[in-house]
């Protein structure tokens, strides 16, 4: 008798440790996090003097920051079965009017305080019409993708901005300095990271996201704030994309109307990579993190390769469609 309890906590362990390493294998960020690491591996064997070195490492970092941390915020909306076509012009929109607070010798806050701005007016434009009036996510951001960019030509005069006035090294240290040898918006990917993993898992938010993008209509009959939390969500999308325009216009030192051109693609790439479904009530922040990381070190391969830059959309588009039909794997698995 007194062997009976040892021997069925050391089975309840057991399990849990089972439990554990299934749910780690079933993990789609997982097998990215397996696939990034076996490339860099080979990468570091084939160009070891390239690939393998500080200046490298320091710039696919950076590179995929920015990206990162759009994917952030577009984890949320995908989470809930919405998707949002307009960070790149979200991006383009903020990063002129940062530029332009700063052209008028405007404070390096105020300029970010003004970015950061234009992407909550801009969410709050997506939610309102998305959650409020219930018109389709995919209609309303493609046209605010289209309104954003039309804005962002017009306010910049189709100028570039590059005089930011006495605030500029301000800026240019925010965005292109760094610390202890890894770039400023990488500090910021890893701290958004952890703070959205956070929200999402710990916190009533964070729940409700998942539980309207598993059904709705369950959601809302149980109570749960449909409107509120999508609204925000959309709003948070569009602030992670103002946020990493602040930040690049500092990297590159300015700002341009056709910043973020594309980024939308790139960006919900790096979610579905990292095992967001587009259907709702899955992805994570970890995810969103090493999808974003992923697309980068293809794209840095590819060139250091000496393949046609011309074919990097080609192979993220397989790994987009891998991604996929894994899900798909992994959801018959379940079912």
């Amino acid at each position: 008798m007194p062997l009976e309890a040892p021997l069925a906590m050391t089975s309840v362990a057991e399990l849990r440790e089972h439990s554990l390493v299934q749910r780690l294998l079933s993990s789609q960020a997982f097998w990215v996090t397996v696939a990034l690491l076996a490339m860099c591996a080979v990468m570091a064997v084939l160009q070891p003097a390239a690939f393998a070195s500080t200046e490298n490492f320091y710039n696919i970092t950076r590179n995929f920051a920015f990206i990162g941390i759009m994917a952030l915020g577009m984890t949320t909306v995908i989470v809930t079965g919405g998707i949002d076509l307009s960070v790149g012009s979200v991006m383009g929109l903020a990063a002129i009017v940062a530029g332009l607070v700063l052209q008028d010798e405007g404070a390096w806050w105020l300029a970010m305080g003004a970015g950061l701005a234009t992407g909550l007016a801009a969410g709050a434009v997506n939610g309102v019409l998305i959650a409020w009036l219930g018109l389709p996510p995919f209609v309303v951001t493609l046209g605010t993708l289209s309104v954003g960019r039309s804005l962002a030509v017009v306010l910049s005069q189709n100028k570039m901005i590059y005089d930011f006035g006495p605030d500029a090294d301000t800026i240019f240290a925010i965005g292109g300095g760094q610390m202890l040898g890894v770039a400023n918006p990488v500090w910021v990917l890893l701290a958004l990271t952890a703070v959205f993993s956070a929200v999402l898992h710990l916190t009533r938010w964070g729940r409700h996201l998942y539980a309207i993008g598993g059904n709705e209509q369950a959601a809302l009959l149980t109570g749960v704030p449909v409107t509120r939390v999508k609204l925000a969500a959309y709003i948070v999308s569009a602030m992670t994309a103002a946020l990493a325009a602040v930040l690049i216009i500092g990297w590159q030192g300015s700002a341009i109307n056709a910043l973020g051109t594309g980024y939308e693609l790139r960006v919900i790439a790096s979610t579905v990579i990292g095992g967001a479904n587009l259907m709702g009530g899955e992805g994570g922040a970890y995810g969103a993190f090493i999808g974003a990381a992923l697309i980068e070190v293809i794209r840095n391969s590819l060139l250091m390769a000496g393949v046609d830059s011309n074919w990097q959309g080609t192979f993220v588009g397989v790994f987009i469609v891998l991604a996929v039909l894994l899900e798909k794997l992994r959801g018959r698995r379940r079912a």
